[in-house]
């Protein structure tokens, strides 16, 4: 319970993960100060569902994915993030509705019954379990790295779409959203998560064809 660089959780299969993560917490202090906190283990597909938000108004852009796990097969120490996609394909419409009747809009009207003025990006992050969708968490921005697969599937004028709900109004006739898939990959530097290793040389850049470079602390 505190920050840990989006790197605090651990999904212990049995007693000596448990044991081993209780002493990084406590014993190492990776994290520092805090508490640790046991939660219901859910099972299923991750969703991200993220929206626009000025007062009451809302609009849900592009629903994403994204991975956690270090190494494919879903295996490996919980990251900030490897990678994530992103396309109305990810949720069935219905499924969709459903979130947005049982998660976004009361989470919405919450904040205005709370007299809570907030302009800008909300989102859920939902496991799709056998019993349908259940909260996860909720982060006040866009998300990382579910924007960088969300926001090229955007299309118009986003910087005005953006200026007209920080002054209170959802103008979703700015913005378009292209019905096709995204797909962001994350290198990260060696020892990432634990550690991260510095001076290393980037190349190849010039050789990226049909892709989006994004840098983040090179």
């Amino acid at each position: 319970d505190g920050l840990a660089a989006g790197k605090g959780v651990v999904i212990c299969n049995n007693e000596a993960e448990v044991d081993a993560f209780l002493r990084e917490v406590f014993v190492d202090r990776r994290f520092g100060e805090g508490r640790v906190l046991v939660e219901e283990y859910l099972e299923g597909p991750e969703i991200s569902v993220i929206a626009a938000v000025a007062d009451g108004s809302y609009q849900i852009f592009t629903p994403a994915r994204d991975y956690k796990r270090l190494s494919d097969g879903d295996e490996g120490l919980n990251t900030g993030g490897m990678g994530a996609v992103a396309s109305r394909a990810l949720v069935e419409p219905e499924i969709l509705t459903e979130i947005e009747k049982r998660v976004m809009r009361p989470s919405v009207e919450g904040l205005v019954k709370d007299g809570l003025d907030f302009r800008g990006f909300l989102y859920a992050g939902l496991m799709m379990t056998s019993a349908g969708p259940k909260v996860l968490e909720y982060n006040c921005r866009f998300g990382d790295p579910e924007a960088q697969a969300v926001l090229p599937l955007v299309g118009g004028d986003l910087a005005g779409y953006l200026k007209k709900a920080a002054e209170g109004n959802i103008d979703e006739g700015l913005i378009s959203f292209d019905q096709s898939w995204s797909i962001c990959l994350v290198m990260a530097s060696a020892g990432y998560p634990s550690s991260s290793r510095n001076g290393d040389v980037v190349s190849g850049l010039g050789d990226v064809g049909d892709a989006r470079v994004y840098h983040a602390g090179t």
